[in-house]
């Protein structure tokens, strides 16, 4: 009894976990940024139109509310 309580519980935390590390893509129509959302990170892919008449062109990542990579630049 406590071996099967026991995988049934091991089963629903690697369910759990996969199904937080699935991204969800969404296309914004600024320009061609992609953002993929999971709910335990984030990654962005940056193309949008700025202000000065150029492009703001790179790679966000964020892992749990902390940005963990930045490389977007205005070219």
């Amino acid at each position: 009894m406590k071996k099967a309580k026991k995988r049934i519980i091991i089963v629903t935390a690697m369910a759990i976990l996969a199904v937080s590390l699935i991204p969800i893509p969404r296309y914004l129509k600024d320009g061609g940024t992609v953002e993929y959302n999971a709910l335990l990170y984030s990654v962005h892919q940056v193309h949008s139109l700025n202000l000065d008449g150029g492009y703001n062109v790179g790679t966000k990542v964020r892992v749990l509310f902390w940005t963990v990579f930045d490389n977007v630049q205005a070219v």
